[in-house]
Formats: C-alpha cells, sequence, structure tokens
C-alpha cells in the first residue's frame, strides 16, 4: 500500500517539474544566471539554478535524465535513494564543469562573429531547459527524502537551511537596523552632549586667604593648653577620686523641729497654725458605729460635692504618693506626702488659701504612707524610702523618729493596736518588722522575713486586729501576728488570681468582710474576707484602667470609712475624674469639674464629712466638698 501510494507521488512530481520547464520554455528573453523557486508537492521548495553555456562540445544524450531516477523500485526504497544520491551527484558534475566553459566558448565567439548568436542562443535555451529539469529532479528528489545533501547546495546558497520565519526575522533585523540608522541617533546624542556641556556653570572655587606672616593668631586660653603666663608647661596635677554625692542623703537621726520651708517659722501665722492643730486633738466618734446610709442617700449627699478654684493648690513640690485627711468636724484639714521627702499641711478655712499651707522635709525620700493617729490626731505619723518613721508632733513642734532602718528601705505601716502604739511595717524587700513606740530607741521589736518578694502595702483588720493583709509583687498573703516566726512565717491565706503586680489591698473599713486589691492587669477585685479561717472567694473583678504609665502615681483603690462597700480610685479617662464604685462592681458617682484638668492617682474620704481630697503628679490638691 506504501508502495503503491509513493509511486503515485512520484508521477505527480514528474508531471509538476515537467509543467515548469514547459512554462521557462515560452520565455525566449532570458539570457543571464538566474535562480527560481519551484513549489514541490511536498511542500519544499526546491532551488533551480540556470546559466547560459553552449551546446556545440555536449550531445544531448548526456543530458537526458537517467531512468533510474524516474523509475524508483517502491519495494527498495533504502537502496533506490543511495543509488539516486550517486547518480545525481554524478550528473551534476558532469554539468556543472561544462557550464563554465560554456560561459568562455560564449564569449568567444560573441567575439568572432556575431551571425552565429542566434544559432547559440537557441542551442543555450533548449539545452538550459533540460538542465533545469536534471538539476530540479535532484533537488526534487532530496528533499523527498528527508537528507540534507550540503555537498551540492551548501556552497551555492548560504541560507538555503533557513526556514521562511527565520529569514523573514532576518530581513526585519536588517530593515530596523537601517531604519535607525536613518534616523543619525548617534549625531544627534554628540550634538546633546555639547550643548549640556556649553550650559554646565563653571566650578567657582573659593580661594583661600592667604595668611599674614605677621598676623596674630586666634587667642586661646592658657589654662586649657596648661602652660603658665610665661609660657612654660604647668606639672601635671596629681588625680584625685571623684567623689559622687548622693542626690538623696540620710536625714540625722533623732528629732527634727517643725520648720516650714515656705514661710517664716517665727511668723504669728505660723504659731497659731500650731496652736489650731494642736487643739484639734479630739475628735467625734459618733458616726462609728452608725449603721449605713442607703446606697439612694449616699448618692444624694456625693452629688452635692463640688471643686472649685478655691480648694485647688499646690501643696508640695513633686509628685504626691500619700494623702490624709484630718477627722475634724469643724476646720477642713489636708496633708500630702510627696516624692521629693516633704510632708504639706493645708488648712482650707484659711485666706488667702496660700497663707494656709507650711511644707517641711521631714524625710530625704519619697513619703508613701501618711496616717493621722487615732488615739491623738495632733499626731500625724509618716513613713518614708528613706528607711525612716516620723511622728509630727504640732503641740510641741517636732518631728520626732520612730523606727529607723538605714539597711533596708520601707514601703507602708499600719496600727496593730487602736492607741496606735504599736505598728506592722513593710519592707521593700519582702520582710516585716514590728515596731513599739511605749519603748526606749528606734529599733524594731521583731524582724519577719516573708515568703514574699517584695511587699507594696500593709493593712490591719479593723475588726480583728491580729490579722493583717501584706500586697506583694502578685500575691496578697494574709497573716496572723501571733504565728509570726522571725525566720520564715508562712500566710494564713494566699491570694493568687492577679496576673500582674499589685499597688495595694485594703479591708473594708468598719467589719472588714471586704477586700479590694488594684492590680496592673486593669481590674480592680472585690474578696469575700467575713471568714478569715477559709480561702477568700472573689466576689466581684470591674475592668479599670489602671496603667498610669512611668510619670504618674500608681492607683490606689481605698474604701470610703463612712461606707463599708463602697471604694474610691483614680481614672485615666477624659474628661479627668474621680470614681466610687460599689462592691458589686456598679458605678457609683463620678467627681468631675472644669478646675479637675489633671489624673488624681492617690485620694482619701474624711471620716464622718463628705470631702474627698486627691493628689496628682505635680504637687496639687484637689478637694471636694460640699
Amino acid at each position: 500500500m506504501s508502495g503503491s501510494r509513493a509511486a503515485a507521488e512520484k508521477a505527480g512530481s514528474r508531471q509538476r517539474l515537467q509543467v515548469k520547464v514547459n512554462e521557462y520554455k515560452e520565455n525566449q528573453n532570458v539570457a543571464y544566471a538566474s535562480l527560481r523557486p519551484v513549489q514541490t508537492f511536498l511542500g519544499k521548495t526546491a532551488q533551480v539554478y540556470l546559466v547560459p553555456f553552449s551546446l556545440s562540445n555536449y550531445k544531448l544524450d548526456q543530458l537526458k535524465c537517467p531512468e533510474s531516477l524516474l523509475d524508483k523500485n517502491s519495494n527498495n526504497e533504502v537502496a533506490c535513494k543511495k543509488c539516486k544520491k550517486a547518480e545525481v551527484k554524478e550528473t551534476c558534475r558532469g554539468i556543472l564543469t561544462p557550464k563554465m566553459e560554456a560561459t568562455s566558448s560564449k564569449a568567444e565567439s560573441t567575439l568572432q562573429k556575431s551571425s552565429s548568436d542566434v544559432h547559440t542562443e537557441s542551442n543555450k535555451r533548449q539545452y538550459k531547459s533540460t538542465s533545469d529539469t536534471v538539476i530540479l529532479s535532484a533537488d526534487t528528489e532530496s528533499s523527498q527524502d528527508g537528507d540534507s545533501d550540503e555537498d551540492t547546495t551548501s556552497g551555492l546558497d548560504d541560507f538555503s537551511g533557513l526556514s521562511p520565519y527565520e529569514r523573514k526575522r532576518l530581513k526585519n533585523i536588517s530593515e530596523n537596523a537601517n531604519f535607525f540608522a536613518s534616523l543619525h541617533l548617534s549625531e544627534s546624542a554628540a550634538r546633546l552632549r555639547e550643548i549640556v556641556k556649553k550650559r554646565q556653570p563653571t566650578e567657582s572655587k573659593r580661594k583661600k586667604p592667604k595668611k599674614k606672616e605677621n598676623e596674630t593668631g586666634c587667642r586661646r586660653s592658657m589654662r586649657l593648653l596648661k602652660v603658665d603666663p610665661s609660657g612654660v608647661p604647668l606639672p601635671a596635677a596629681p588625680s584625685q577620686p571623684i567623689v559622687v554625692a548622693d542626690e538623696s542623703p540620710l536625714l540625722p537621726p533623732g528629732p527634727l523641729e517643725m520648720t516650714p520651708e515656705n514661710q517664716d517659722d517665727n511668723s504669728e501665722p505660723f504659731k497659731g497654725f500650731l496652736q489650731t492643730w494642736a487643739e484639734l486633738s479630739k475628735t467625734s466618734s459618733k458616726n462609728r458605729g452608725k449603721e449605713l446610709s442607703s446606697i439612694k442617700s449616699y448618692k444624694a449627699n456625693l452629688n452635692g460635692m463640688f471643686i472649685s478654684e478655691d480648694t485647688v493648690c499646690k501643696v508640695t513640690r513633686g509628685s504626691i504618693f500619700s494623702v490624709a485627711l484630718h477627722p475634724s468636724e469643724v476646720r477642713t484639714l489636708v496633708a500630702a506626702g510627696a516624692k521629693s521627702g516633704q510632708v504639706g499641711l493645708w488648712d482650707l478655712t484659711h485666706q488667702p488659701k496660700e497663707d494656709g499651707i507650711y511644707i517641711f522635709q521631714p524625710h530625704s525620700q519619697p513619703v508613701s504612707c501618711l496616717y493621722f493617729s487615732p488615739a491623738n490626731p495632733a499626731h500625724i505619723l509618716s513613713l518614708s524610702y528613706d528607711g525612716t518613721v516620723r511622728c509630727g508632733d504640732f503641740s510641741r513642734a517636732v518631728f520626732e523618729e520612730v523606727y529607723r532602718n538605714e539597711e533596708s528601705s520601707l514601703s507602708s505601716f499600719d496600727f496593730l493596736a487602736e492607741d496606735a502604739s504599736t505598728l506592722i511595717v513593710g519592707h521593700w524587700d519582702g520582710s516585716m518588722s514590728l515596731v513599739d513606740r511605749r519603748t526606749t530607741g528606734t529599733s524594731y521589736e521583731k524582724l519577719i522575713n516573708s515568703s514574699l518578694s517584695k511587699i507594696r502595702t500593709v493593712h490591719v483588720h479593723p475588726v480583728h486586729r491580729q490579722y493583717f493583709i501584706t500586697a506583694g509583687l502578685r500575691d496578697v498573703h494574709i497573716y496572723d501576728v501571733r504565728c509570726l516566726n522571725p525566720s520564715r512565717s508562712q500566710p494564713l491565706i494566699s491570694l493568687t488570681e492577679h496576673t500582674k503586680s499589685l499597688a495595694s489591698a485594703y479591708f473594708s473599713p468598719l467589719t472588714g468582710n471586704r477586700l479590694v486589691t488594684t492590680c496592673a492587669d486593669c481590674k480592680l477585685r472585690i474578696f469575700d474576707s467575713s471568714c478569715i479561717s477559709s480561702q477568700f472567694p472573689l466576689l466581684t473583678t470591674i475592668r479599670h484602667n489602671t496603667i498610669t504609665g512611668r510619670w504618674l502615681t500608681r492607683f490606689q483603690a481605698v474604701w470610703d470609712p463612712k461606707q463599708e462597700d463602697c471604694f474610691i480610685v483614680g481614672s485615666m479617662a477624659y474628661p479627668r475624674r474621680v470614681e466610687i464604685f460599689h462592691e458589686t462592681g456598679k458605678q457609683v458617682h463620678s467627681f468631675l469639674g472644669e478646675c479637675l484638668a489633671s489624673v488624681c492617682s492617690i485620694n482619701a474620704m474624711h471620716p464622718t464629712r463628705y470631702i474627698l481630697a486627691g493628689g496628682n503628679s505635680s504637687g496639687r490638691m484637689h478637694v471636694f466638698m460640699n
């Protein structure tokens, strides 16, 4: 089947080639060598080379195409291919060599006689048709076989092996190159460079002034050059150790006189001020046993409190770390402990208000705890980071030293006894001290090491005074004074619900059945402390922003002494305010006002009257009163 198909295709090819040759014979005016493409039946292009030459020395029988090239045996295609290639090569060699000789013979015959030109041209056309047929047949056969016979055509055409796409691509490249060459881009670029160079301003170099030989130089310090006026070098001074002065040196031990820093201590107003505080040694306790007022009446009394410019004043230098209100029901006396170690006293009933402020310096470091004595309100006790506890006695105008510990810094204290004779003092290193004011000296009676790494606040239970609570770094511990061990005391109860550092922990003021803590995780927690023998359950958690940053004093939630179930805390919200919450978590009241323009971190409530005092980081005191 394949053999008959090949034979049919070859017969069709011979017919197409014969048609092309007959068409060429009709063209009698072509007398020069030409290259003509012929499309074969396989879709390939055969190259036909036409060269004029003389037929005088050749016979037509030599130019006939061998029968073996036309009649292929379809059953033995491989053998026929080899035979065809050999015969085609031999035929081409026999034809191409006489072609060159024919050209020269044609030139000779043209010179010798012109009459023979007609005969020669007719013979040449006849031979061209025959040679075209032979060469076309050879090229077609080589294309059909699929083998590139470079021995025959490589020297004739350099682009014979390229596809039409590659030839078009080369043509486009040549045309693009000619187009860009016609634009003369290199000449234009050269002209532009010359224009730019011409427009660039010449760099003006600043001429350095010439130094005059006789000109005097700049004057220089002879001390820095370490030479004397005559120019002789000074001897090197012996190096001395640099002594770094302590920024806050400890004050001398013993009592300190009450000498105000902002006013004259010998003035009549100051003497009257001391006399006023000394006369207020007795306070009324009629409301101590009174039942709690209802929330409705409590809110009504809070709504009647306001702030004005007369109740805002700067009482200390630096941030306020502690606030205390005198329990007097006649006069409004406020005390504030500052970061600088100062204690400021302010009598709000005195006008102008600046004349009622007296500032003292009983400590050298921050005053973190401040209380009026419950037995004698004419005494004010202050604790400082410098390791001292002092008692300000207004009747004698002196700050007595109650406790001194130069090895450890103190953080907080509270009264173990109602007569304020004994104290429990917390240290920043986690230890605790028992101090008895009735004994001579300023040392502790007992030093207890707790399991806490740090103690921030200490608070004694208001009813069962043998129990007290300490707020550590993240834990709250409840201790029994009777079970304290100097070596290592274990707490009765530990509260571990806090995830970040604590700021304070306080019992409720009347019964001690509630406990409020302030934590840096922005939560205020209320625990049920009615049964100290068991674990304190968590009752309420209040979301409250307690992130005060570096420059503000940390918030401390404290109970209202008049209201067992309500407590006061500062706020970071705008407008600035001081908030009161119920133990259930509901907000009871917010103290607002145009004169309250800063954050009051530390707050205190009067034990019997509706008066609130709050201190900020600039040493200003804000007082709300009705």
